[in-house]
This record gives structure tokens, sequence and C-alpha cells, in this order.
């Protein structure tokens, strides 16, 4: 539905945007990230035509956004990370003139009434909007966002200033949109993208750096391995069985002390659960286990891991860590620069894939002048 290829934004001599590259298929649910400055708001101005690109091209639903701006905007509905209300008009008299602006040609009271009905604004749909609360003012502009009824559909911090109920309602309105629309989604919220995203895009000094499936990040969140286990029992027997325990290729015991029990983090080998073979150990030398607690990493972990470029200076500061701390952000460093790796060899393969369409049509082009090159001189002979 969206094809975003080799978009580059420049401001003088600086690169906004430079040279990325992905799709968004119809009906997906895409969660575009990026840190501070990373070129993310110019990226979602350029998608929905507000700024024109230095080069490259972006299509919604066939259509160029720069070639035939009227009709690649009328399939797109957005909402900006300020709602653009106007505070002295009710919500009916906004929707209004929101659906005259978009030159909509569906039944005007029966359209509207279903957008309201849909992002559960009903009840207050005769209400100045600068009477409404942050909540309501989000989803009227949710609604203003709908009209028209656009396949493609842009929310650009959509629960920023919610409580956490409305934070819930706003995720579950956008995960019922997901099912009819192509939705991208720009974010701070990490859990929310985890949340309501099909794919996640990240975006750094103004390059993709992350295209991947939310699920098999959500998989290399939930994989994990390490643990914190509390046992009471005497320090060195027990950091002795742990190490010798089949299954733990790794342990050591941490500073936190309850008592005469202590906090031990183990590490199981790929592919095994060590938890009940570490209870039954446990149980067998009558060790009381106090706790047991999953080390995972969490997508936040994943998101500094891919863009933070300067991870290993940071780790050669912080000498004074334990191995724990060391194993973790190993760990974190691997699974990122597994999904960095993969992007690149994506954006790479499609490059490739373009240039070679390309030349082949050139090539293609240039057999079929000579051709008929041939053919001129031949009837020139005649």
């Amino acid at each position: 539905m969206i094809k975003i290829s080799h978009l580059v934004k420049n401001y003088g001599n600086f690169t906004a945007v430079d040279d990325i590259s992905f799709e968004v298929a119809k009906g997906e649910v895409l969660g575009f990230l990026g840190p501070n400055g990373a070129g993310k708001s110019t990226t979602m101005n350029m998608i929905t035509g507000y700024l024109s690109s230095t080069s490259g091209s972006i299509k919604i639903g066939g259509v160029d956004i720069l070639d035939d701006p009227l009709n690649a905007k009328r399939l797109i509905g957005y909402l900006p990370e300020q709602p653009p209300l106007y505070p002295d008009m009710t919500v009916e008299e906004y929707l209004s003139f929101a659906y005259d602006l978009k030159n909509c040609k569906l039944n005007k009271e029966k359209h509207l009434r279903e957008i309201c009905e849909v992002v559960k604004i009903t009840d207050v749909y005769h209400r100045m909007l600068k009477n409404l609360s942050k909540g309501y003012k989000q989803r009227v502009g949710i609604a203003q966002a709908l009209v028209g009824n656009p396949p493609v559909i842009i929310f650009d911090e959509p629960t920023i200033g919610l409580d956490p109920k409305q934070i819930i309602e706003i995720r579950n309105l956008i995960r019922t949109l997901g099912k009819e629309h192509t939705v991208i989604i720009s974010t701070h919220i990490l859990q929310e993208v985890q949340a309501v995203c099909d794919r996640i895009v990240i975006i750094n000094k103004g390059k993709v750096v992350a295209n991947e499936l939310t699920e098999n990040i959500s998989r290399a969140v939930e994989n994990t391995r390490r643990f914190n286990v509390k046992i009471s029992g005497p320090q060195r027997d027990v950091l002795s069985m742990l190490r010798n325990l089949p299954g733990i290729c790794y342990a050591e015991v941490l500073a936190a002390r309850d008592g005469d029990a202590y906090t031990y983090m183990i590490e199981s080998e790929v592919g095994i659960d060590i938890r009940k073979k570490l209870f039954w150990a446990l149980a067998e030398r009558k060790w009381p286990l106090i706790g047991l607690e999953a080390l995972g990493m969490s997508i936040e972990d994943i998101f500094i891991a891919v863009v933070d470029k300067t991870a290993e200076e940071k780790a050669q500061k912080a000498k004074k860590k334990t191995r724990y701390e060391g194993v973790r952000a190993a760990e974190e460093k691997e699974v990122a620069a597994g999904i960095v790796e993969k992007t690149v060899k994506e954006q790479e393969t499609a490059s490739y894939d373009e240039e070679t369409t390309e030349s082949e049509f050139y090539e293609d082009h240039s057999i079929k002048e000579d051709t008929f090159s041939s053919e001129e001189k031949t009837e020139e002979k005649e």
C-alpha cells in the first residue's frame, strides 16, 4: 500500500533522510521509531505530502505523492502530534468541516455517526472542543483522520499525554483500525509498538537500521536463558553445585544478601529450561529456594542497542560493572547486530533488484532502437 524507494531529504549540506527504502502492506500496522533528530518526523512529513523529497519516491496505493499529490493525499488520514482542532467549534461542526474540506462523497450524516461510534465520541458529539478532556480531543483528532474512510492512516504520537485507561482504549482502537486500514504509528512508547504493531522500522541518523516483524523481536526478548536466583545455603557449596549442574553454562554470586540467603546469576545452555532441574537439585540438598527472577531483555534494551553507536566505548568505561551486566549487554548487542545486519542486506538487495530491472529495461530498449534503426536503413537503401 505504501512504497518508499531511496528517499532522500537534504537541508543545504545536512542530510536529514539518507536513502531509505521500505514498504507497508495493506492491512499492516507499522511502528516507525527513532531517537530525536533521527529523521523520523521529516520522513512522516514527506509521506503525507507536507514536505517534498530531494530525491527518491513515495507511492500511496500506486500513486506518486509528488506526481499526483491530490489523489495521493485523498488516500491518507493523518493525525499529527498536536491534533488540528478549532476550540470554538463543536465536535459535529468540526467533523462536518473536515468532511467538506476533504470533498467526501459518502452520506455525510451516516458517515460521521459511524466514525463517532468507532472512536467512541458519540456522547460528546454536540459539545465544544475547548471543553473536552485531553483524551476526547485526541479521539476527535483520530475521527477527523478517518473522515472519507482513507485506506492509509498515519498517527504521530497518538497516546501522548493520555492517562493509562485512555492509552489502553486508543491502543484497542488502533488494533481495530489495523484490520481494515494500513496504519503507521510514530511513537516513543516502545511498549505501545510491541502491543499493537505487526512490524517495526527503526531509523537512526537518517538511515533505516532495523526493519523486522514485531513477533521476531518479541521472541528475542522473551527467549531468556538468564535468571537471578536467591538461595538459602552455604555460599561456596551452592555456587559449586550451580556451576556443576548439567544445563547451566555460567553461574556467579552477586552482592545481594538476605540473612543466610545469597543471590546468584545463572545462565542456562541454549534450548534448556533449567528451572525444574534447579528446583529438584535444591530440594535434594534441603537448600530453600527464596526467589527466581528471569532476566529477559526488554524492547527498550534492543532499541537502545540498535541505535547506540557508542556501546563499545561505554562498555570500556564501565570497568567496575559485574560480569552479569557484561553478559547482558553482549546478548543485547548480539540480537541488535542480527537485526541491523538483516536490514542492511534487505536494503542492498532492494537496490540491486531496482538497478538490475532498470539496466534490463535500457538494454532491451537499446536493442529495439538498434532494430528500428536497421529497418530504417534498409528502407532508405530501397
